[in-house]
């Protein structure tokens, strides 16, 4: 699988555990940055992310920054885009089984590197269930997204 990973100044630390653990599940990781503390704004992370997934030039994506709510809100401004905010193993399961969410986010500050691996490995692995109740809502949801009924 091809995953594209983004962090801003507060989740770069944690990229940096992720990314070698991806590639030992033997993943191809693109990672767009960034790689140091100097702050940084995280839609400049999250949009390339969720945009290369977006236009299939990665399979998932996974972002990371503080507490990844910043980075969840920018990257689910991306059409085509279903970034999950994920701080436990349940979660990371059912919003893969449930969601088809294709952007994962994270935050460092609220979880570890060997839980954060954890929650990356179940959330890459899970497949989605495409049951019907689920397909029938994520087409409610692309319906919402193109007739652009929610604005600023």
């Amino acid at each position: 699988m091809k995953i594209a990973i983004g962090a801003d100044h507060a989740g770069y630390r944690l990229k940096d555990e992720i990314v070698p653990f991806l590639q030992s599940l033997g993943h191809e990781i693109e990672d767009l940055g960034c790689d140091c503390n100097q702050s940084v704004d995280y839609p400049d992370y999250a949009v390339p992310v969720a945009e290369r997934v977006a236009q299939g030039k990665a399979d998932r994506g996974i972002l990371i920054c503080g507490t990844g709510i910043g980075m969840s809100i920018a990257a689910n401004k991306v059409p085509d885009i279903r970034c999950a905010l994920v701080h436990d193993m349940f979660s990371a399961k059912a919003t893969r089984e449930h969601n088809d969410t294709n952007v994962l986010a994270l935050g460092e500050r609220v979880v570890g590197p060997g839980l954060a691996q954890e929650i990356v490995r179940i959330w890459i692995e899970t497949p989605f269930s495409g049951g019907e109740r689920h397909v029938g809502r994520l087409n409610k949801v692309k319906q919402l997204e193109a007739a652009n009924v929610i604005h600023p």
